[in-house]
């Protein structure tokens, strides 16, 4: 099947603008001369002036414009809309953390599922070209076969956040049976780069090594993650957006994986090397929540798209600590 190339006249919405993933796939298009509606509740689940640093940079783009807008809001959501007639819409907006789903889990169906709920909504009537959403590796659960496969089933999720993807997945499909709706999902496996969320372990690591303080490894360092550099992640979703689904319904899900899982104490030895500072380590049991493995069957992706991430896990995390570096002095 024939690749769309990118199209710098279609208009792209970008819910979650301000966050990690959003963030670069919105500076990513820009620079291509895309036109980007970006909106973002600038939420504080982390401190939002990062987000705020994120957002300083894509307003230097003149075909940049950013409405304050909570996507479980649907009045509010339904403006934007109607003001900006997106042709391509992707969806990043949702409330992240697996182990915060546990504490806090009324925000995950508010924003997870009742914000995704008004998007396909919009969706319906307005009819973008394609919707692209964010769905996640956490929907595999607890497998114990591996890599994870689209075509796996995924109806055991071990967290909430897990859940509410899934469920993201399930109302895709739905709409796109119902309502002839182009819609893609794209299951994220732990995604790192610079701008990243500080709650995630590389983030946090990073930080405490750099202070001096301990870093909690959990489940004695015996757990495996597949990585994912940022760009990669922005390259597959550019490729993606233009490309919708030629199946009926038109709806399918891909893997956004780098294929190469990394057990988390080889993950800290390499980032000690590239901090140039050995890390105090406390070992404790797994957490709720939490899975033992990820790892990303990228097949499909390849065969459809002609790309598969790539980036060498040490190449990335030397980006990520000289940002980190530069941007906290």
């Amino acid at each position: 099947m024939a690749i769309i190339q990118p199209d710098t006249e279609k208009r792209v919405l970008i819910t979650g603008v301000a966050g990690f993933i959003g963030f670069h796939l919105a500076a990513r298009l820009l620079k291509r001369g895309v036109s980007v509606i970006g909106i973002d509740n600038l939420n504080s689940y982390y401190n939002p002036s990062l987000k705020e640093s994120r957002l300083k940079i894509l307003k230097e783009y003149n075909s940049f414009k950013f409405e304050k807008c909570d996507i479980s809001q649907f009045d509010m959501l339904s403006e934007v809309f109607a003001d900006s007639v997106p042709d391509i819409v992707v969806n990043l907006a949702a409330q992240a953390g697996v182990r915060y789903s546990i504490e806090n889990p009324r925000l995950y169906i508010d924003s997870n599922i009742g914000g995704f709920f008004n998007i396909l909504e919009l969706c319906r009537y307005h009819k973008p070209f394609h919707l692209v959403y964010a769905s996640s590796s956490s929907v595999y659960g607890n497998r114990q076969t591996t890599p994870f496969s689209v075509s796996d089933m995924t109806d055991s999720p071990v967290s909430l956040y897990a859940a509410t993807k899934k469920t993201n997945e399930l109302m895709a499909y739905t709409y796109s049976h119902l309502f002839d709706l182009s819609c893609t999902g794209l299951r994220f496996f732990t995604v790192y780069g610079p701008y990243g969320r500080p709650d995630m372990a590389y983030f946090n690591f990073t930080k405490r090594i750099i202070e001096g303080s301990p870093i909690n490894v959990f489940n004695n360092g015996d757990m495996y993650r597949d990585f994912t550099f940022v760009d990669d992640v922005t390259q597959t979703v550019e490729l993606v957006m233009y490309n919708p689904p030629d199946v009926s319904p038109a709806s399918e899900v891909y893997n956004i994986g780098n294929n190469s899982p990394h057990r988390l104490s080889d993950f800290i030895a390499v980032l000690e090397d590239c901090i140039g500072v050995k890390a105090d380590m406390r070992f404790l049991p797994m957490q709720p929540g939490d899975v033992y493995q990820t790892f990303a069957d990228v097949d499909a992706l390849s065969e459809r798209f002609g790309f598969r991430p790539s980036t060498d896990l040490r190449d990335g995390l030397k980006v990520f600590v000289d940002w980190y570096k530069e941007y906290y002095g």
